[in-house]
């Protein structure tokens, strides 16, 4: 059965899953139920109603009913995952506890929870608890020791150049022309997430021509995100209204013209040939009694043994990696990275001359 890609598919999202052929979806956003528990109407100091979540489909008789329907969705999820995929699910503080414990419980392995810090929060009107200006994601792969994606050089982009920290400051309501209306002019959907969320998601976690599964589809905020971003994407859903409104959400989105090297933002260290250490030595590249510098601390060195081995200044012998992890007291090392040679009166990384290895392979 061929995947029914950029399509909205209406129904129950266990048994639309369960339909689904198995290891086929890169990427699964789920923003389920959050089951908020309100006990009656909010209303503002001025006496205005809040315009809370009160839809149907957020409403469960118990925590044991949840439970078992969060089970259900996500054992569907990680039936159609490739082992390299990856999930992420958001939600607060009345669901994401016990959604993370099921997760654990079928065997995802969580990789980060990412705190979504709101800008602009609605407070507490009523002014006998903190203002819930936080939503948590929980990031995930299909197993402790799975491979999955992510466009660390990417995020580093979106950041200033430095490394993406787990609190993202955001927007926490989706305005202007983004934001979704009915024909009374209302909110088309009462929890719409805003697309710079996503955008981060998406971003961090696939590539294009990827596969992004959305189970709880609504507004279609993850298909608006996937099309920019030149991803494939599939939403369930089973509300017509919200199908609706996210069909011709998605159907105004013209995407600019795919360039394979503008969209596809991975590490070109990932993305190039690999190359062992050990070519380069037998190859010439570099030679067995050179000296290796680590961190470019010329205190702290290695000589490289015919076996493509590092022999380091105190005797320890072992691969870049280990010998690099070894100078720093145990501690994981990307010995490509922090090895260097000295040429010329200059320090030269070792990625640089597996660079030129390359170079003369193309």
């Amino acid at each position: 059965m061929p995947l029914p890609l950029n399509q909205i598919l209406k129904g129950d999202c266990v048994e639309i899953l369960n339909s689904l052929p198995g290891r086929s979806v890169d990427l699964v956003f789920a923003d389920p139920p959050y089951n908020l528990q309100l006990q009656k109407e909010l209303h503002r100091p001025n006496m205005t109603r809040v315009d809370a979540v009160q839809d149907e489909w957020d409403q469960f008789d118990s925590f044991e009913a949840y439970d078992e329907f969060t089970r259900k969705w996500l054992t569907a999820c990680k039936r159609v995952l490739k082992p390299t995929g990856a999930v992420w699910v958001i939600g607060s503080y009345h669901n994401i506890f016990r959604v993370g414990a099921i997760m654990q419980d079928l065997g995802y392995w969580i990789l980060n929870d990412v705190i979504w810090v709101k800008t602009n929060p609605m407070p507490n009107f009523r002014g006998v608890r903190f203002t819930n200006a936080h939503e948590t994601l929980i990031w995930a792969s299909t197993g402790k020791g799975a491979r999955y994606t992510f466009n660390h050089q990417a995020m580093k982009g979106l950041n200033e150049e430095k490394q993406m920290r787990s609190d993202w400051w955001l927007v926490s309501l989706a305005t202007g022309a983004e934001r979704l209306k009915d024909a009374n002019g209302e909110k088309a959907h009462s929890t719409q997430k805003p697309e710079a969320l996503l955008y981060r998601v998406i971003l961090a976690s696939s590539h294009p021509g990827d596969v992004v599964l959305d189970p709880f589809f609504g507004s279609g905020t993850t298909g608006a995100v996937a099309k920019r971003l030149h991803r494939n994407w599939i939403g369930i859903e089973r509300e017509e209204k919200y199908i609706r409104a996210a069909q011709k959400r998605i159907e105004a989105i013209q995407p600019e013209s795919f360039e394979p090297q503008t969209f596809d933002v991975r590490s070109k260290s990932k993305s190039a040939p690999r190359v062992e250490f050990s070519v380069l030595v037998e190859s010439g590249f570099l030679q067995a009694g050179q000296i290796l510098f680590f961190a470019r601390d010329k205190s702290r060195f290695a000589t490289i043994r015919p076996d493509s081995r590092l022999c380091t200044a105190d005797g320890f012998e072992g691969s870049i990696h280990k010998a690099g992890s070894h100078y720093m007291d145990g501690a994981p090392c990307n010995g490509w990275e922090h090895w260097y040679l000295q040429e010329n009166g200059e320090l030269i990384n070792l990625n640089e001359i597996r660079q030129r290895y390359r170079a003369v392979g193309d």
